[in-house]
């Protein structure tokens, strides 16, 4: 059974369990699939590039929170009220 690799970069857990540091420096910050069996069994990711994926998970949320707001009705509020 084929299974996609969805990085550029593979690694064994072999090799991880060896040398960690190694394997994720060989991604060059991008993310690296650790095989089991030729099978992706999960995803090695650096910080930097996780903190980036929830920035845009965060922003996509935040979109479609704007996108389901946008029809509302408006509210006109002086200062004074608040």
């Amino acid at each position: 059974m084929t299974h996609p690799i969805l990085a550029d970069r593979a690694a064994s857990i072999s090799q991880l369990k060896a040398n960690p540091m190694k394997v994720v420096a060989s991604g060059q910050g991008m993310p690296i699939a650790v095989l089991n069996r030729n099978a992706p069994a999960f995803y090695c990711v650096p910080a930097a590039a996780y903190e980036a994926m929830m920035e845009l998970i965060d922003d996509a949320q935040l979109l479609q929170l704007v996108e389901q707001r946008q029809h509302e009705a408006s509210v006109a509020v002086t200062l004074d009220e608040l």
